[in-house]
């Protein structure tokens, strides 16, 4: 009888886990992470940050790399999680698969200090045989604050894959209140090693080494269908041609660190914005929901699709203070970066003009670089010698410009709040498109608006947030999963290129 009973659990048990690997593993052989996907709500998505910080890396033997200006984010409005296992037996952990970062992290069972590790799974490492101290501790900064921990080794589970001796981060402290009310436990860095804080080696990497990827590849599938269960799903080793229609069109990594690719124009509704014409960067984040970019950009777009924002009164002061000025300088064919300079609102050769605390560098009399610390008025300067460009190009009387341009600082996006659209003129709105590689990907209004519930009502927000980052780093765009929604995505590490296919 005894024997029978155990005979039971077995034929249970190799059904059950039967069943699991059908779940992440088919016969093509690719294995499948199904993402779950948690709506926004109104508190989140506005508390949401990104933005930019200088930062300088060590090498080994402790000299200063040259400081980089990376953006950084709270994860507030990240919708998609799925789950992972550590150690042995594996310990449970819902994670944020993250393209725009590389570190892999959880909280540990030494979190005590801080509230949002009582409300997440814990790492645990005396209930895993596989465990192996590290101790070296690290911090991770992030758009409102920090985590910090220290390094551990221990095996991963990624469906049915088993990655051996993987470092990964044990955070003792969460300050960043952001996490309290996140709904997954950590973050699974999808980046490349360059940006991995300590030098990390990033989950992904081990899976190729140790061969457990096919395909040097992965792909993301974003559902953005409200009214499906299912939330996405990330393939590694190949991907699902269920999931997208067409022929991708792969552009090569333009920068090491981060999946970051070359972009043209921003064309709102048929109509150029000139500012990338010559070129941006753009990182693929799956993080991220939003679409931060140029504030230049950005403001056209809010002011084409008719966001209420609010208005500037510093860009409106450039305007009423200096607008005249800065018509006669572009009318006499001086570019806007020169005629800032002359007017006193940006540096010039290396001299510091300090305004409102921030500053900026100029040489050869163009301002090639910036700090990530620079001066609004000087910001504000080149946005609105730029938009007066672009008018006088139509050939349009002084009044009118003025008219357009002072428009266009009551769109400019504010640091706090969001910028809200009339959920009933959405089919009205007109289409933003990329060109990437010399090719199109548009954005419907459907696709690059927020809708996020509020008590009994919908809310509409633009996915479009300003994110100003000098150069030699930017000028940058972040294309976040409002993007990827749009386009099924293949990350393809062997061949250092990102392919694009419109999503099915």
């Amino acid at each position: 009888m005894i024997m029978a009973f155990k005979w039971v659990l077995v034929t249970i048990w190799i059904w059950v886990w039967s069943a699991y690997l059908a779940d992440t593993q088919s016969d093509d052989g690719l294995m499948r992470i199904s993402l779950k996907k948690h709506p926004l709500d109104f508190s989140r998505i506005n508390a949401a940050r990104i933005t930019n910080r200088v930062v300088s890396q060590q090498r080994d033997n402790g000299d200063d790399l040259k400081a980089n200006i990376v953006y950084l984010k709270n994860y507030l409005d990240t919708q998609f999680y799925g789950e992972i296992g550590i150690g042995t037996p594996p310990q449970t952990f819902a994670v944020v698969f993250d393209t725009g970062s590389a570190n892999f992290w959880v909280p540990s069972s030494r979190c005590i200090l801080s509230i949002a590790c009582y409300f997440h799974s814990k790492y645990r490492a005396t209930m895993s045989s596989t465990y192996t101290k590290i101790g070296i501790p690290c911090k991770i900064p992030y758009g409102s604050g920090s985590i910090s921990g220290y390094f551990s080794e221990d095996n991963v589970k990624v469906g049915d894959i088993i990655v051996r001796h993987q470092e990964f981060v044990e955070v003792t402290r969460e300050g960043v209140v952001a996490f309290l009310a996140a709904q997954f436990d950590g973050v699974f860095g999808l980046g490349f090693q360059d940006i991995s804080v300590g030098q990390a080696t990033p989950v992904w990497y081990n899976m190729v080494q140790q061969g457990r990827m096919s395909q040097q590849i992965f792909s993301i599938w974003l559902n953005h269908d409200p009214k499906s269960p299912v939330g996405g799903e990330i393939v590694f080793g190949g991907y699902d041609w269920r999931h997208f229609t067409g022929d991708h069109t792969y552009v090569p990594i333009s920068h090491n660190g981060y999946w970051q690719i070359e972009v043209g124009d921003i064309i709102v509704a048929d109509f150029s914005t000139g500012f990338c014409k010559g070129g941006c960067a753009a990182i693929l984040d799956s993080g991220t929901s939003l679409l931060a970019g140029p504030t230049t950009v950005v403001a056209q777009i809010n002011h084409a699709i008719g966001a209420e924002g609010f208005a500037s009164l510093e860009c409106k002061t450039v305007v009423s203070t200096y607008g005249n000025l800065i018509w006669d300088y572009l009318v006499s064919g001086v570019r806007p970066d020169v005629l800032c300079v002359d007017i006193s609102l940006c540096s010039y050769d290396g001299s510091r003009h300090v305004n409102n605390h921030i500053e900026t560098v100029v040489r050869n009399g163009t301002r090639k670089e910036a700090s990530v610390d620079e001066t609004p008025l000087c910001t504000l300067c080149e946005m609105i010698a730029y938009w007066i460009q672009l008018q006088l190009r139509k050939q349009v009387s002084r009044e009118q410009v003025f008219k357009h341009v002072n428009e266009l600082c009551e769109k400019l996006p504010n640091p706090v709040r969001r910028s809200f659209v009339n959920c009933d003129n959405i089919a009205a709105m007109p289409d933003v498109s990329f060109v990437i590689a010399n090719k199109t990907f548009t954005l419907t209004p459907e696709q690059y608006i927020l809708k996020v519930e509020e008590r009994c009502s919908t809310i509409c927000l633009s996915g479009f947030v300003g994110l100003d980052v000098p150069p030699p780093q930017g000028p940058l765009w972040v294309l976040g999963a409002l993007f990827l929604g749009a386009y099924h995505t293949v990350f393809d590490f062997g061949n250092l290129r990102v392919g694009f296919a419109r999503a099915a």
